[in-house]
């Protein structure tokens, strides 16, 4: 597996926290710190921006993907409201995440908390042919639920679903 080369400048008044990191090696997400300088109260329904404090050059080829933390999402109901958020190659800025609450209760977010995890993947670029007709498929123009809530199970020796 090919590693991408991802230059990271801190941004001033940074220094102290830690850069993007994976919690075990084998980790697919780099988890992201708070730079905020005070506190930051997030109320029930409330969205906010919360800056990171570093920025990035990704390769050509390549994007950062900014996905939520789940025990934030499941303790604590933070979400990200644009997850996955993307960072296109070409972005120069500060990282910034934004982070929802659906909980019924405030949540604080404090300098160096974790709270969201970025993962760098690979982008294909996409060449357009526009046709009169698309093959079909099984599932065809179902979406949104029309594959179901459960896997269909079959009776040994059918292929009968249930």
């Amino acid at each position: 597996m090919s590693t991408a080369r991802v230059k990271i400048a801190r941004l001033p008044g940074n220094a102290e926290l830690p850069l993007p990191s994976r919690a075990t090696p084998r980790s697919a997400g780099y988890d992201l710190h708070a730079a905020v300088e005070a506190p930051v109260r997030l109320d029930p329904g409330e969205r906010v921006a919360i800056p990171t404090g570093f920025a990035i050059a990704l390769p050509e080829g390549f994007e950062a993907q900014i996905r939520p933390r789940s025990g934030l999402a499941l303790r604590h109901g933070i979400v990200l409201p644009n997850a996955p958020g993307t960072i296109d190659s070409d972005f120069r800025g500060e990282i910034q995440v934004i982070l929802g609450n659906i909980a019924s209760e405030a949540f604080t977010v404090s300098r160096g908390d974790r709270i969201a995890q970025l993962v760098v993947a690979r982008v294909a670029p996409a060449e357009w042919v526009e046709v009169e007709e698309l093959d079909s498929t099984e599932r065809g123009s179902g979406g949104f639920g029309s594959t179901g809530l459960r896997a269909a199970r079959t009776e040994p020796g059918t292929d009968e679903g249930r």
